[in-house]
């Protein structure tokens, strides 16, 4: 029997509303990876389509639940990292990578700063550029096209895009320090959606794209960051992690389209967890 691997994610959580450590864990979990929590904050619900939420600040409490793990002598087959609200915050999560990276561990860091061209109300260029930072010290990390152009320092370019620009955007952003990079919203024409992954170490560009589903579906990311992961961590290449991720967040899209709930709620992923866990065990999954 192979050892569980043990996740440790970095994120906020919000009391409702599917996003961060409230989709991290349980996709995590159900993928048969231990999940160990380090909340960046508290929300009463994310802050998509919400007003007048609760907010509690958790920077200060970081460094001391690192130093209690490191008393504990834990460690750690990923670190995983979302959404950073402060510059405080992202200069404590990259010190918290430097305590408890090893030769034979993994950082992803999903770099959550903006959508369709706009960074979120709260990030600035500045903060882009301690992000940028932040993804040196990772191995992989999951932008959107936006994230990508704020982390490069360039101008947003909508899609579709030509295979040339995604080669050449893929490799500028692991030239910042990252061995693997997944982009995502990537787009050739108006029918289809989805990822482009990128290994320095072989060159190799693979796409994975889905059915466009329009409308905006809130904590995508999430679900796509958690389920790559939850791949990885089970032994699946990059390419391999990319299609699973691409395919659950699809279906779960599809789900919610179907049932035609309040999309500030987030997506039905807890019913398509199954078919997730089917495809990491079953036959034709990544690892028995």
């Amino acid at each position: 029997m192979t050892k569980q691997k043990r996740v440790a994610a970095i994120h906020d959580i919000s009391g409702f509303g599917r996003c961060s450590l409230t989709v991290a864990l349980p996709i995590l979990s159900a993928a048969g990876v231990e999940c160990s929590v380090m909340p960046t904050a508290v929300l009463s619900t994310h802050t998509g389509g919400f007003t007048g939420f609760t907010y509690r600040d958790l920077t200060e409490d970081l460094l001391p639940i690192a130093r209690h793990w490191q008393s504990l002598s834990l460690a750690f087959d990923a670190l995983y990292s979302g959404f950073l609200g402060s510059f405080a915050q992202l200069e404590l999560v990259g010190e918290i990578f430097d305590r408890f990276r090893t030769k034979d561990n993994l950082i992803l860091v999903d770099p959550v700063m903006g959508d369709e061209g706009r960074l979120y109300s709260v990030y600035s260029p500045a903060m882009a550029k301690g992000m940028a930072k932040l993804c040196a010290k990772a191995d992989v990390i999951v932008p959107n096209l936006t994230e990508a152009a704020f982390l490069l320092e360039e101008e947003y370019r909508p899609g579709p895009y030509e295979e040339s620009f995604v080669r050449e955007t893929a490799q500028r952003l692991s030239d910042l320090g990252p061995k693997m990079v997944v982009l995502t919203g990537v787009s050739f024409d108006d029918r289809l959606l989805g990822a482009a992954s990128f290994d320095r170490d072989t060159g190799k560009l693979e796409f994975c794209a889905r059915e466009r589903v329009e409308g905006y579906y809130h904590g995508t990311g999430d679900v796509f960051g958690s389920t790559l992961l939850s791949g990885l961590m089970n032994g699946a290449s990059l390419t391999e992690a990319t299609r699973l991720a691409v395919d659950f967040t699809h279906g779960c899209i599809l789900r919610t389209k179907a049932e035609d709930t309040d999309r500030r709620y987030g997506v039905d992923f807890e019913r398509e967890l199954p078919r997730l866990i089917e495809q990491l065990q079953g036959k034709n999954g990544l690892q028995k």
